[in-house]
């Protein structure tokens, strides 16, 4: 069978990074006694629509811990300015086929549910057009939707998919008589959607991006999937199956998760 003809096969990759701002170390820090990027390591193995799994690290401390608890490791440079430069390398070293997909599994998500990787993966087989995928959810108070950190979609369907046109800081998409008229009835409008960070690509799109340079609005935003649409390439995306539970990026988060009781931190409500 000839590689043009082979079935696409679905990849899930853990990026784990030890270096973090506000938790350093943050994939070996425990949550009820086993390290995070284990937690995270065994919910992708749940994925069973997956063909396999690895952790991408630049960390021997993180490879380590991974490959005594018997799963994959990738070692990558420590030189890559976002995931998606290390998933493509991944998937040369892998000698994936760019027909293939890759799905980018947060390191610090452990209660994230395999549902909403399959889902992920999903759009991305059902719109042949697109290089990449990914979900949002809807904004459902004020304050969320003018928070800088929140990230906003705004989307369009095309030939029966639904595809992102811009994501950004910024409170979008903006209601003009609202503005006009000085309203301030601190509700967002009712096509307001938050971008959850949940993708999946191409082979082929991962090794193109890592020889586009940085794009103006990527700059701007400090959105790396703004370098995607600012070069043609289209983004599948659809509201999430069900709920995203909070990672861990502050060392609240990590206490709020060590407050479960273990049967809830294992089987989190979707």
């Amino acid at each position: 069978m000839s590689l043009a003809t082979t079935p696409a096969k679905t990849h899930i990759v853990i990026p784990a990074r030890f270096k973090s701002t506000r938790l350093p170390g943050k994939p070996l820090l425990h949550i009820h006694g086993k390290p995070m990027i284990l937690w995270v390591a065994e919910k992708a193995q749940a994925a069973h629509f997956a063909d396999d799994m690895c952790i991408a690290t630049d960390d021997e401390r993180i490879a380590k811990v991974c490959i005594e608890a018997g799963f994959d490791v990738v070692m990558t440079s420590s030189e890559h300015a976002s995931g998606t430069d290390r998933l493509a390398e991944v998937a040369a070293i892998k000698g994936w086929p760019d027909h293939d997909i890759v799905v980018n599994m947060q390191g610090d998500e452990p209660l994230v549910p395999p549902l909403l990787l399959e889902q992920v993966k999903a759009l991305l087989v059902a719109d042949n057009d697109s290089v990449m995928a990914t979900l949002c959810e809807p904004i459902e108070d004020y304050e969320t939707f003018h928070r800088p950190s929140v990230v906003k979609v705004v989307s369009q369907q095309v030939k029966g998919n639904q595809r992102a046109l811009y994501f950004s800081r910024a409170p979008i998409p903006c209601d003009r008589d609202v503005v006009l008229s000085n309203q301030n009835d601190e509700q967002p409008p009712k096509d307001a959607y938050r971008h959850l960070g949940l993708y999946a690509y191409r082979v082929n799109l991962l090794q193109q991006f890592v020889h586009w340079p940085q794009t103006p609005l990527e700059v701007l935003e400090s959105l790396e999937q703004l370098r995607v649409l600012e070069n043609g390439g289209h983004i599948a995306i659809a509201v999430a199956a069900c709920q995203l539970p909070a990672g861990v990026d502050t060392p609240e988060d990590l206490e709020r998760l060590n407050a479960m009781s273990l049967a809830d931190f294992q089987n989190p409500v979707e």
